[in-house]
């Protein structure tokens, strides 16, 4: 949810939600430039299956293969309310499909199922998986261009006992030779996705929590866009490595502290130049926010130090 909104809206659990269609999305950012996008999910059934999940039955057994909470794209009712979008939500298949007939879009989102992912097996499985996945692709140009970039990464670890710092590794013919190997010790978070999109293309941002977030920083070095540290929205936080990063704040899907309006986004933040999607300044002008600071920095939180204008 956090990749594609910028922001999480305090949810907590994994039951079925549904973001509510004034919500803008990365797929409103791309559009304003033509930049096609697409996701392919693991064994999930059809190109645009908008149900919670699917199991299948291999050798008399079933398996956890395909769920909706690991489908960003198809939580945005924004983006599943227009069929050409939805259309674009395809399971693996199409992808080799789209692979074979070189019609892969720019943007990508790819997830593998349940036990591939790690979610049910282990980080073992995981990492099997994605060399057996990734490996001969990074030798195909139909995937592999000149300039693509791909990031292999993690939405949590496994114990919750431990902060949560996630592995996160960026592979790709766009990775500077000079890299090759090296380790970026910068803050970024999964709304670093979003910025880094918006500052490679040149697109708005969504006014939320992608406009304080680090661009990666070997794209930034092209693009203008500095390392920015670590704050918060007060400009107050206990040192970094005492945050857990793995309790979530109140929101609209926050099961403790229900909200029942999604904040406003800041609509004058301005990072580098990219101002907020048009669409979302003309939707709330007139409306201030004070939970989205703007282009401040990075902001950093958990559960136990949300944001305060939610108290």
């Amino acid at each position: 949810m956090a990749s594609h909104g910028g922001d999480y809206f305090g949810l907590d659990g994994d039951g079925l939600c549904y973001i509510d269609g004034s919500v803008s999305s990365i797929y409103d950012l791309l559009d304003t430039k033509g930049i096609s996008y697409g996701e392919y999910q693991e064994d999930m059934p059809y190109a645009g299956f908008e149900g919670f999940g699917y199991t299948s039955v291999i050798n008399n057994k079933t398996a956890n293969d395909y769920v909706r909470k690991h489908n960003p794209a198809v939580l945005y009712n924004s983006i599943t309310d227009n069929a050409q979008r939805l259309s674009t939500i395809k399971n693996f298949t199409s992808f080799y499909q789209d692979l074979e007939a070189n019609t892969l879009p720019q943007w990508m989102f790819i997830t593998p199922n349940m036990t591939n992912d790690g979610h049910d097996t282990s980080v073992t499985t995981a990492g099997a998986w994605s060399a057996s996945f990734l490996q001969p692709l990074l030798s195909n140009p139909n995937f592999n261009g000149p300039k693509t970039l791909i990031l292999l990464t993690f939405d949590e670890n496994h114990t919750y006992t431990i902060a949560n710092n996630i592995f996160g590794i960026l592979l790709g013919n766009a990775v500077p030779q000079n890299l090759i190997g090296t380790t970026d010790n910068q803050f970024y978070n999964h709304y670093s996705q979003i910025s880094t999109v918006s500052a490679n293309w040149g697109l708005p941002t969504l006014g939320r929590w992608d406009v304080g977030a680090n661009v990666y920083d070997f794209v930034g070095q092209k693009t203008g866009d500095a390392i920015k540290p670590w704050t918060t929205v007060n400009g107050t936080f206990p040192a970094f490595s005492s945050i857990a990063f793995n309790q979530s704040y109140p929101g609209v899907f926050n099961s403790k502290v229900n909200q029942t309006f999604y904040p406003t986004p800041n609509t004058a933040a301005v990072v580098n130049g990219r101002a907020v999607l048009p669409a979302i300044q003309q939707q709330f002008a007139g409306k201030a926010s004070s939970y989205y600071p703007g282009n401040v920095g990075p902001e950093i939180y958990d559960g136990r130090f949300p944001p305060a204008p939610w108290y």
